[in-house]
């Protein structure tokens, strides 16, 4: 992982924080690819980047997959996104009726809505992105987000 993360600072800048790693219990959709025992963290970049280079990221976050494939199957999956102050929002290439058309092949996929004081699963919304532990985490995320916005506004 050492080599994606250091593929993912030169795309997405330096780290600035990230989750705990955990096993991966909420779905067996990559396990004929990726095989089983998976686990997952999560990871937030500096500086802040417009909403408007999701779809390169992606595309490139996709290379850095393909690069570390094993015979043509995938060893990592990365979910590239943002967070916003009113949705946290993933890139996808797989279109659906709830995902917006990017360009490039891409898709935006609506994940967590933010009503009410707090970020909230929507019903596509993966089970493990709605957890309470992953809600916590953008919240924390968000709240260093808005506090970036007001330094910036400074």
């Amino acid at each position: 992982m050492a080599a994606v993360e250091k593929e993912l600072c030169d795309v997405l800048g330096p780290l600035e924080d990230r989750s705990a790693t955990k096993p991966f219990l909420h779905s067996n959709y990559y396990e004929k690819e990726m095989g089983r025992n998976l686990s997952r963290y999560f990871l937030l970049f500096q500086p802040l980047v417009s909403r408007e280079q999701l779809p390169e990221v992606k595309l490139r976050t996709n290379q850095i997959e393909e690069r570390h494939a094993q015979q043509g199957n995938r060893t990592v999956n990365i979910d590239p996104g943002y967070i916003a102050l009113e949705h946290v929002v993933l890139a996808t290439t797989k279109g659906f009726a709830h995902r917006l058309y990017l360009g490039e092949g891409i898709f935006g996929d609506l994940t967590l809505m933010f009503e009410n004081g707090g970020y909230h699963g929507l019903p596509w919304t993966y089970p493990d992105y709605g957890s309470e532990e992953t809600i916590a985490l953008c919240m924390g995320w968000r709240q260093r987000y808005k506090e970036s916005l007001r330094c910036q506004k400074a």
